[in-house]
């Protein structure tokens, strides 16, 4: 299982904004190792968060996106002490969700 995500969530005037940042190495499948062989694809493919039950993004990544992807994103209807959950899986069918409260 991956290393967990940061993830902070703040209120800014009646928006939230969120920014995350997810442990991936985000592999192309078309890198060469020191032998010269093809380092098999390895990314995450789909992005969701949730807040209150209800989705507030959704996303389809493919492997063009950086190791260690940075995501920030803004929503409303939330508020102070309301939880954020993000959810992302990848194409080996690993999958990681972590949480954050609004503050």
């Amino acid at each position: 299982m991956a290393d967990p995500m940061r993830i902070r969530a703040q209120m800014a005037g009646n928006m939230v904004e969120v920014r995350v940042l997810m442990a991936h190495e985000m592999e192309t499948g078309q890198r060469r190792d020191a032998a010269g062989k093809t380092v098999p694809a390895w990314f995450i493919q789909s992005v969701t968060a949730t807040c209150n039950g209800k989705t507030v993004l959704s996303a389809q990544w493919g492997p063009a996106v950086s190791k260690n992807p940075f995501l920030s994103f803004r929503f409303s209807g939330a508020k102070a002490g309301d939880k954020v959950i993000v959810t992302w899986t990848d194409n080996k069918g690993d999958k990681r969700t972590d949480e954050a409260v609004i503050s």
